[in-house]
């Protein structure tokens, strides 16, 4: 075996093994948003897309479709969100599940108000 094929043979060796070890090709981020207006109550949201401005966008339009008065409550990046409103206030987070994205969300609601109910949520694959 000559030595440029022997070099070869450990590089092909070396990417297969991270490969292995990292589950093959790095997945892409995947991002997602809420918008609501306070005033109505009503929502839009996003998940799964490849930016925050397409998140955002879409998430609006879902929105404003709806209502009117509509804001971008919260936008997450691998992750889940969500929006908690209440009497006067409203709060919002993110974390590595819904569960913990509600509670949060509901905790930094009840900083400004009470009341707080979770409005929506939603989670990027």
């Amino acid at each position: 075996m000559s030595r440029a094929l022997t070099g070869l043979s450990r590089r092909i060796a070396v990417v297969a093994a991270i490969l292995v070890l990292t589950g093959g090709a790095a997945s892409a981020d995947s991002f997602g948003a809420i918008a609501f207006s306070q005033s109505t109550g009503k929502f839009g949201y996003s998940f799964d897309h490849p930016s925050r401005a397409s998140a955002e966008t879409r998430a609006m339009a879902e929105c404003t479709a709806r209502s009117r008065g509509c804001k971008v409550g919260i936008w997450f990046k691998n992750a889940c969100g969500s929006v908690a409103t209440g009497v006067n206030g409203w709060g919002s987070a993110w974390a590595p599940s819904r569960q913990q994205a509600e509670q949060s969300a509901i905790r930094n609601c009840s900083q400004h108000t009470g009341g707080c109910r979770t409005l929506a949520w939603s989670c990027t694959n």
